[in-house]
């Protein structure tokens, strides 16, 4: 998990977000890794970062520009995931307004909420 002021430019968090990545993936050598990032991303040293560390970086344009073309029988990548899971944790209030100056302050309300997030989501797929 990476922790950052609401200033800081996205670009210059990649390279802390893909070291806090924890879940194991194969070896870039042998399945290529896709990483879908917007047009915020789209600039030398962020896909410098993203191809150092074996992703094949797919940076969708800003609005007006061309898109790339969708290749039959391929499924749209499903780029909704970390939004959904910020609209959760915005509702957990102390999180909302980040009150604490100290990075390990907000880490200690943020991993809670997710871990009360995830407990929540088991719970409903479990009683279906």
């Amino acid at each position: 998990m990476v922790i950052a002021g609401a200033n800081a430019p996205d670009f210059t968090l990649l390279e802390a977000t893909i070291r806090a990545v924890v879940t194991e993936r194969p070896d870039p050598e042998q399945v290529e890794q896709h990483l879908c990032l917007d047009a915020g991303y789209d600039n030398g040293p962020a896909r410098g970062v993203a191809e150092g560390h074996g992703y094949v970086p797919h940076i969708r344009p800003a609005r007006g520009g061309p898109r790339p073309e969708r290749r039959p029988g391929r499924r749209k990548a499903r780029r909704w995931v970390v939004e959904r899971a910020l609209a959760w944790l915005s509702k957990c209030r102390g999180l909302l307004v980040r009150y604490d100056e100290h990075e390990e302050n907000s880490l200690g309300l943020i991993q809670p909420a997710c871990g009360l997030l995830w407990y929540r989501r088991l719970h409903r797929i479990r009683a279906a």
